[in-house]
């Protein structure tokens, strides 16, 4: 067997390569600098790692709680680049934080929570300078609201791919993501009503980042304040890259937001909504998704109720993922739970018209779902006109079947009019489910369009008798 320490340098590398692949990039500080254990198994090992810094990914790892002071760490490798990592609820290590940060050329990773409005001064102000080397940073404060200044990072940050704020205001942030041409994902959520960026000003700013892959714009202080002008642009800008679109707020910014936009490239896209909605009357919406081609032909529906989450309306293409499109409610009042989804169900959103496969089923709930009204159930089915199998959760079976059955007469074939099979999990020979089935089975027959009742097996998802 060829011994290690015969290999070609090459084959080494690959070899280091491979090892410090295996630690995940934005891990702890045993995992950002788990290349260490390569360099005292030897000289050569040593000299190799330490000649390929940017092929290893080679990096040291600063933090408020490390025994060794930053500077003496920094002291003890070659300029190597470095990470600051610190949730500071209190000034413990500030000291080395700051120390940290004043090696701005070097850093690659900044992720900091900062819960103390002193600590965010100084954190703040020691983050006035250019960045050259800055890859990947994360701001997060949940007790105070701090505000960035406009000349953060210098105002420019050419090498920032990735981007996160929570819960801190940045007047200025248009003007730094201009900058930002190689950024891939950008995270903003909780941001303060003095933050506010208007739907008209965020587009255009996103429009000029063409490498953008991921966006998340989650819920904020400023979500029921500001008004824009209701009326669309004559042009909308395109987003040539973006792949996965988050929608964490409310829906008027959300109208005015997708109202301005093309996403040729997008393959998903989530909304939470944290109300139970009056009136979802969002037409722009409906208009973005029905233009937006691999949004339109999806192949399974998920009707989905969680009495810890609310509810959850979800589409799937699989060859695309598991998430394509997702509307989530978030309602503490389970009895609205299903009214949410109705109306999103009619609201002329394309993807109800190509489903073939439609799930409906609870997690955790001990509702009694018998208390729901059949004309609810129907209202959500209707929109469903290409569903041909429809899998039932026990608990949900027996009260859509017995809507089911309200439809037998002048509307046998408007409800799921081409549905072939009914798949119910724990199907029993005999029970409420097969009382209620019958008559809407026996009519589908005389109709012409006959329906096989058969077991949903959920482990497996296997369709058997």
């Amino acid at each position: 067997m060829k011994r290690i320490d015969v290999l070609p340098d090459d084959v080494l590398l690959e070899i280091f390569y491979s090892y410090t692949k295996m630690y995940p990039y934005n891990g702890d500080k045993t995992d950002i600098e788990a290349w260490q254990s390569l360099v005292h198994v030897c000289q050569r090992w040593r000299c190799l790692v330490l000649e390929s810094p940017r092929c290893l990914n080679l990096r040291l790892c600063c933090t408020q709680t490390q025994r060794t002071p930053a500077r003496d760490i920094q002291d003890a490798w070659p300029a190597l680049l470095l990470v600051v990592k610190a949730d500071m609820a209190i000034s413990l290590g500030m000291d080395n934080i700051i120390a940290a940060l004043g090696q701005s050329k070097r850093i690659c990773q900044v992720d900091l929570s900062i819960h103390a409005n002193r600590l965010s001064r100084e954190v703040l102000a020691a983050m006035q300078v250019p960045f050259p080397e800055l890859t990947d940073l994360q701001l997060g404060s949940y007790l105070i609201l701090p505000v960035i200044p406009d000349s953060f990072l210098g105002g420019s940050a050419p090498r920032l791919r990735h981007f996160t704020l929570s819960g801190i205001a940045f007047p200025g942030l248009p003007k730094l993501l201009l900058s930002a041409t190689h950024l891939v994902r950008l995270d903003l959520f909780g941001i303060p009503h003095s933050g506010y960026i208007s739907p008209e000003t965020m587009v255009a700013v996103l429009s000029t980042l063409s490498s953008l892959e991921t966006l998340f714009l989650g819920r904020s202080y400023y979500s029921h304040g500001r008004k824009s002008p209701s009326l669309p642009p004559l042009k909308r800008s395109i987003l040539p890259a973006l792949r996965r679109l988050h929608f964490d707020t409310f829906t008027k910014y959300l109208e005015e937001f997708v109202t301005r936009i093309d996403t040729p490239q997008l393959d998903e896209l989530n909304i939470r909504f944290y109300h139970q909605i009056v009136d979802f009357h969002c037409p722009q919406l409906a208009q973005f998704i029905n233009c937006t081609l691999t949004l339109r032909a999806l192949d399974e529906a998920h009707v989905e109720f969680d009495n810890t989450v609310g509810s959850t309306l979800q589409f799937r293409r699989l060859e695309l993922g598991p998430n394509n499109f997702r509307i989530h409610f978030l309602c503490r009042e389970p009895h609205l739970w299903l009214s949410s989804v109705v109306q999103v169900c009619n609201s002329s959103l394309h993807p109800f018209f190509t489903v073939e496969d439609l799930y409906i089923k609870r997690q955790y709930s001990q509702l009694i779902w018998k208390a729901i009204k059949n004309t609810l159930w129907l209202q959500l089915l209707l929109p469903f006109t290409a569903v041909k199998n429809l899998y039932l959760s026990k608990e949900l079976a027996p009260g859509i079947a017995a809507a089911l059955q309200e439809s037998v007469g002048d509307r046998i074939t408007e409800v799921l009019p081409v549905l072939q099979i009914i798949f119910v999990e724990a199907l029993e020979p005999s029970g409420r489910f097969q009382e209620n089935i019958g008559r809407f089975v026996a009519a589908r027959q005389l109709s012409g369009r006959p329906i096989a009742i058969s077991v949903w097996d959920k482990g497996s998802n296997m369709k058997s008798m």
